[in-house]
């Protein structure tokens, strides 16, 4: 999801949701082991790939960031261990009656963000880190008449 956020900065989800498909395939099932080893030919093949966003830093970026992802799976014992901290390790539940309720960002996305581009993450300002965390479940921000909200609650032990 980090290389779709990435990829997202200044741009509508409608754009790399279409695209989604294309950056799978372009970064190799987004395997980090293989996109940290992507060379300036794959950056050239990449900005040719009418399938993706064809912007030269989020393309340098999503590789960069596979490289310091790998380091923090081998500190932390995976990456999961460490994302999830900054919730301890439980999804955080908010009640928004309205989406205009949502926030951009929050503190702990603000946190997450410093502490990512502490380990050299690019493309991780706290908008797309709380966009991040509501993607992989760490926030459930659905507001409270929606019908998912109901089903995730009912079945929150699978999120834990």
């Amino acid at each position: 999801f980090l290389v779709l956020e990435g990829a997202q900065a200044g741009l509508s989800w409608s754009t790399i949701l279409k695209r989604r498909e294309g950056y799978r395939k372009a970064f190799s099932d987004f395997d980090p082991t293989t996109v940290s080893k992507y060379t300036s030919k794959h950056v050239e093949k990449l900005l040719d790939n009418q399938e993706i966003i064809r912007n030269r830093l989020k393309i340098n970026s999503a590789i960069n960031n596979a490289k310091h992802f790998l380091k923090i799976q081998k500190e932390f014992g995976s990456f999961d261990k460490y994302i999830w901290s900054f919730v301890n390790h439980k999804p955080i539940i908010n009640n928004f009656k309205k989406l205009s309720d949502l926030p951009a960002s929050t503190s702990i996305s603000e946190k997450m963000s410093k502490d990512l581009r502490n380990h050299r993450f690019n493309f991780v300002g706290p908008t797309i880190c709380y966009a991040f965390m509501q993607a992989v479940g760490m926030v459930n921000d659905h507001t409270v008449d929606c019908f998912c909200k109901k089903i995730i609650l009912k079945n929150k032990n699978l999120m834990t």
